[in-house]
């Protein structure tokens, strides 16, 4: 049983964590002049917590920890 919930656990976190919560942002031109590389950011919503600058969340795709405070 033990084993089951540490599973169903495990399984949540993945899915809270997955690259499918992301955006890719196409390549673009900002009016000032400067190139923006193509990229990928997290999904759009309401909340701080999950966003990948936050601190205590990575971004998975470049590995770097997040620093920015919640509130």
């Amino acid at each position: 049983m033990k084993k089951l919930v540490l599973m169903a656990l495990i399984c949540s976190l993945l899915a809270f964590t997955s690259f499918a919560k992301s955006v890719r942002v196409s390549g673009h031109i900002k009016k000032s002049g400067t190139y923006i590389a193509p990229h990928y950011k997290t999904f759009p919503n309401r909340t701080k917590i999950d966003n990948w600058p936050t601190k205590g969340n990575v971004n998975p795709y470049t590995g770097k920890k997040g620093a920015k405070r919640i509130y």
